[in-house]
């Protein structure tokens, strides 16, 4: 990876005028004024749940040019949380860091966000696959005998998940959603989650990539239920390269798998301080960030 590659990568965001909302593994927010939120997508990677020290290059712009894509894609199913992309139209105080906020960041409603992942699985793979193979279920629901790694599913499922204190995804059964959210929530979250993967994975398959399972996060906006944070991208979903797609074993993938497979060849044992990333691997995780863009919009990222 060349020096000025590496040199492009931004892992910290410092915009004195604006004032910090929120901080996340990979998102900075920024407070615009009382209905209004900047969220800006950094390079940070994460894996089990630590922020690596070595960021990817142009993976906080793939993020955020792929999820204006599917805001697009989809706003004909449900609202979303995007006001704009255009950083000549932020407020004057964000204007002036448009150089660091163009291509990684976007104005959204500031929203009433819904304390449930809504999970959709087409395919059966990662937490999924290892509750099936202890209970024959997932999420409470009872899925056919013998099925195999990464087969695909009779129908997707929807299989809500909640953060744990730790930092997990905790997978719920729906009346555990309901209590949370109420039955009539839960219902429309539910029904909207299904009808956005269908579309979305339906068109992902025509550009060969099967979207093996994604999650959503959703708030309450004055629109109603409002599609919110980001959506579809490599970081939230599972990506396979659909002509390598074999049954019966972990798949290839777009998505950070590989840098988790780096950290589990190095033996790294998970807990504090985390690993730098080799350049080499750095480079082929952002080469495959860059691939899912390049596929599911056939565009070129704006750098």
């Amino acid at each position: 990876m060349s020096p000025e590659l590496l040199d492009s990568v931004l892992l910290h965001t410092d915009f004195p005028e604006l004032t910090l909302h929120a901080s996340g593994k990979v998102r900075d927010v920024y407070q615009l004024d009382n209905q209004h939120l900047l969220f800006v997508a950094t390079d940070r990677i994460s894996a089990f749940d630590y922020v690596l020290a070595t960021g990817i290059p142009h993976k906080g712009r793939v993020l955020t040019q792929i999820s204006l894509f599917w805001f697009e894609f989809l706003r004909d199913i449900v609202p979303n949380h995007l006001v704009t992309a255009d950083v000549e139209s932020y407020p004057l105080p964000a204007r002036q860091y448009a150089d660091q906020l163009r291509g990684r960041s976007m104005m959204v409603l500031r929203a009433e966000m819904v304390p449930v992942e809504c999970v959709v699985r087409g395919y059966i793979s990662g937490s999924a696959w290892k509750e099936y193979k202890a209970t024959g279920k997932v999420c409470g629901i009872e899925l056919p005998a013998a099925l195999k790694e990464s087969d695909k599913l009779p129908e997707p499922i929807f299989t809500p998940a909640t953060k744990a204190t730790s930092g997990h995804d905790e997978n719920i059964p729906l009346e555990e959603m309901v209590r949370i959210v109420g039955p009539e929530r839960s219902r429309q979250l539910r029904d909207i989650s299904l009808q956005i993967y269908t579309k979305a994975a339906d068109y992902a398959r025509t550009k060969g990539i099967i979207i093996a399972d994604t999650k959503f996060e959703f708030g309450i906006t004055p629109h109603g239920i409002t599609l919110a944070d980001e959506v579809l991208t490599p970081d939230s979903s599972r990506f396979w390269p659909a002509d390598k797609y074999q049954p019966g074993r972990a798949q290839d993938s777009y998505d950070k798998q590989y840098v988790r497979d780096y950290l589990e060849e190095i033996r790294w044992n998970k807990q504090p301080p985390a690993p730098a990333l080799p350049p080499e691997v750095a480079r082929k995780t952002s080469e495959k960030y860059l691939e899912a863009y390049h596929r599911l919009t056939g565009r070129e990222l704006d750098v």
